[in-house]
């Protein structure tokens, strides 16, 4: 089980950061991108169903949706920037593995947006971030169960 593809998407569903895991081709990264652009619809009928008097705001959506060849998850931040995970549709996946990688993800986006020349909304485009998100991957992609890995 593996990750194929981390995307940002930004508060008016603008794409921020779009990183194919495996060199793509422009066919997959289209395919990539249309699959972010489909989970938009199911992060919001997510979000509509978990407002409600007394309602945690968690920001693990879980599993929007499978698609053939992928299992798309997300996560909502406080400032409504969406984190988009497409995993390899290979088995079954611990929601703790997916989680502790949305974490990760999380704050790594925290620390990116905190620096005063960052301004909110607008694309991610910094090797640094492209480093460290490869980073946070490598920890997941392909590891077992007993590495703390996506299988279950």
């Amino acid at each position: 089980m593996g990750i194929a593809c981390v995307a940002f998407i930004g508060p008016q569903n603008n794409p921020m950061y779009l990183r194919s895991i495996d060199p793509a081709s422009d066919d997959l990264y289209m395919k990539l991108h249309y699959v972010i652009h489909c989970s938009l619809d199911a992060v919001e009928e997510k979000v509509m169903l978990k407002r409600g008097p007394g309602d945690s705001q968690d920001a693990y959506l879980g599993l929007l949706y499978p698609t053939e060849d992928y299992k798309v998850y997300g996560y909502l931040t406080n400032t409504h920037i969406k984190i988009i995970l497409l995993l390899d549709d290979e088995g079954p996946v611990k929601d703790e593995a997916v989680m502790r990688v949305f974490r990760r993800l999380h704050g790594l986006y925290v620390d990116t947006a905190s620096n005063p020349f960052h301004k909110f909304g607008l694309p991610l485009s910094s090797p640094r971030f492209d480093g460290a998100v490869d980073g946070i991957v490598a920890i997941y992609r392909g590891a077992g169960a007993s590495q703390g890995g996506f299988m279950t």
